[in-house]
């Protein structure tokens, strides 16, 4: 083999010893454990059972409840931050000299660690006297502070806002970027054929930025799918605001169950996988009718 054969193979060793190591084989004994009856409270039964945790996983009432209230975070999640992605997006994209100041503030909660997200709102989420409830009562809206925590679809719904907050951020910067791609021509021939903005929006804008919304959407649900700090952070470890995330961790590093945690690993990752396909898919078909 030549020389200029070897180079980019040594240049990528590095990046590859890692990927193996610290991807691929954790992958592999993932997959191998959740074919095992493996428990470290009683690791002499370690024994395999072939499918049987994934089938105890299909049985399991908790199992669907933690997948029903993922799904729910999931649509809430699509719905807030696809609007206000776009709507950032188009804000960011006006010509002012506060555009590169507003961008870099705009990117704060994406570079906020998780937790500390979590954190932050839960002061403003707090079911006495936290910003929301004081804000909502001056405004009249309320007479008695809301118990955001307390209830299952107030839990989600406050838990959507946290995740979109902080990912609405790096998709309004790929809104961004495909919308300064777009060629000035198209919105000089509109304006020529007496085009109105809302026209301009959707018959230039919106189509130029469909083969973005897949990326956008797959950064969307990862996070929704895999929100874990800040339900942490605001309702804690509880049976009602449990998501897949919280429940493979109790069962996992809680309950010491690692074949049956191995087998909620790979769930996820089968609900990711075929969620993200569907969107590919989906973008892929319209973006070339």
């Amino acid at each position: 083999m030549s020389k200029k054969k070897i180079k980019p193979w040594i240049l990528l060793l590095p990046c590859l010893i890692i990927m193996v190591s610290l991807v691929l084989i954790p992958v592999i004994r993932t997959f191998f454990f959740s074919l095992q009856n493996y428990t470290l409270t009683s690791p002499e039964t370690t024994k395999f059972i072939f499918l049987d945790n994934y089938l105890k996983l299909l049985k399991n009432h908790d199992f669907w409840y933690a997948f029903q209230n993922s799904m729910i975070i999931l649509v809430f999640v699509v719905v807030f931050s696809m609007i206000s992605s776009i709507s950032a997006g188009l804000l960011l994209n006006r010509n002012s000299r506060f555009s590169g100041i507003l961008t870099a503030i705009a990117i704060l909660p994406w570079a906020l660690p998780p937790i500390v997200n979590g954190i932050i709102w839960k002061f403003i989420f707090y079911p006495g006297n936290g910003f929301a409830n004081k804000l909502l009562m001056v405004m009249g809206l309320i007479d008695k502070p809301i118990a955001w925590t307390n209830s299952r679809m107030l839990v989600l719904f406050v838990v959507s806002v946290v995740v979109s907050w902080r990912v609405v951020p790096f998709c309004a910067i790929i809104v961004l970027a495909n919308l300064q791609n777009i060629p000035g021509e198209l919105y000089e021939a509109a304006k020529v054929d007496g085009s109105s903005k809302l026209q301009e929006l959707t018959k230039i804008t919106l189509p130029m930025l469909i083969p973005s919304f897949s990326i956008i959407l797959i950064q969307i649900t990862m996070a929704a799918i895999n929100v874990f700090d800040e339900i942490v952070a605001i309702a804690g470890y509880k049976f009602e605001s449990q998501t897949l995330l919280i429940y493979n961790y109790l069962n996992t590093f809680s309950f010491l169950d690692f074949g049956y945690g191995s087998a909620i690993s790979y769930s996820i990752m089968i609900i990711s996988g075929i969620i993200g396909y569907f969107y590919i898919k989906t973008m892929s078909d319209g973006s070339y009718e």
